[in-house]
């Protein structure tokens, strides 16, 4: 059964306790991989949040580019962003895709047979996972599977998620998109293929505040919806998302019953199913209060 340490402390203070409790270190050159927010986004965690975390494990901020028009679809405004909402200002940051894709090779995936991240990702010898966990419009729910797949995907990696391997054309994307479950299908082959890159060396941070149904990659996001709930640590990627949505579920805020019809309409629990599939995660946990 997984572990995962949860605290309701959702300062600063309470990303440290969480890390913590997992036990381990990170060894070598650290990518710590998070959502930097959409140009006009509202609810995504700013870096004066997590800086104490990001500097306690020495690492570097990544991020990749969009696959859809906005402020980070590229690398010059990915860079001007990053400036504006003070990541660059504060860390060393790394587009991962500023140069290039690189294959992941997914012998098993149940959609995918290869993933396209940033080439960058083979610079670093372990990985924090820190997501923001929050809705998403069109995968219901934003958590650690999404940020290792979408999230570490390059641009062409993110084509060819949301078109279920059938595109790898930014620009014609939107066009055809491929049945639902087969796109959260494709998440979970693509999450799979960073987890067992990094083999060991990755460790997953949830952070349930400011959660909103909209992703922090919406310019236009409704304003949170839930009350914050805390910070949740965990070596396994699909306990710890399962973890958050049962404690949505189990919450006896009002909102819950709105954030809950966007990751039901987006039939979004689907994903951890798909992922425990592929065996590379449990949704069998213990929630361990610290």
């Amino acid at each position: 059964m997984a572990k995962v340490y949860f605290t309701k402390d959702t300062s600063s203070e309470g990303l440290i306790k969480a890390f913590k409790a997992l036990g381990v270190t990170l060894d070598g050159k650290v990518a710590v991989k998070l959502h930097s927010g959409e140009e006009g986004n509202q609810n995504y965690l700013g870096p004066d949040f997590v800086k104490p975390l990001v500097d306690l494990v020495g690492g570097t901020v990544v991020e990749c580019n969009t696959a859809y028009d906005g402020g980070r679809t590229n690398n010059e405004d990915h860079d001007k962003l990053l400036e504006r909402h003070g990541w660059s200002k504060i860390f060393k940051v790394d587009l991962m895709d500023r140069d290039a894709s690189s294959t992941l090779e997914i012998p098993n995936g149940l959609v995918l047979k290869e993933n396209y991240v940033g080439s960058h990702i083979h610079d670093y010898d372990s990985m924090l996972v820190l997501s923001h966990f929050k809705g998403h419009p069109m995968g219901g729910f934003g958590g650690a599977l999404k940020q290792l797949s979408i999230g570490c995907a390059s641009r062409l990696g993110k084509t060819w998620i949301h078109s279920a391997g059938t595109n790898k054309d930014a620009d014609s994307l939107w066009a055809n998109l491929p049945e639902q479950d087969k796109f959260l299908e494709s998440m979970a082959d693509a999450a799979e293929s960073v987890h067992n890159l990094f083999n060991g060396h990755i460790v997953y941070i949830n952070v349930m505040k400011n959660m909103s149904v909209d992703c922090d990659c919406c310019a236009v996001a409704e304003d949170p919806c839930l009350k914050d709930i805390g910070i949740l640590a965990s070596l396994d990627p699909v306990a710890i998302d399962r973890a958050c949505v049962d404690l949505v579920k189990n919450s006896s805020d009002e909102g819950k019953e709105h954030f809950m019809e966007r990751v039901t309409s987006r039939h979004g629990e689907h994903t951890i199913e798909a992922a425990e599939k592929l065996g590379f995660g449990s949704t069998e946990y213990e929630l361990i209060e610290v």
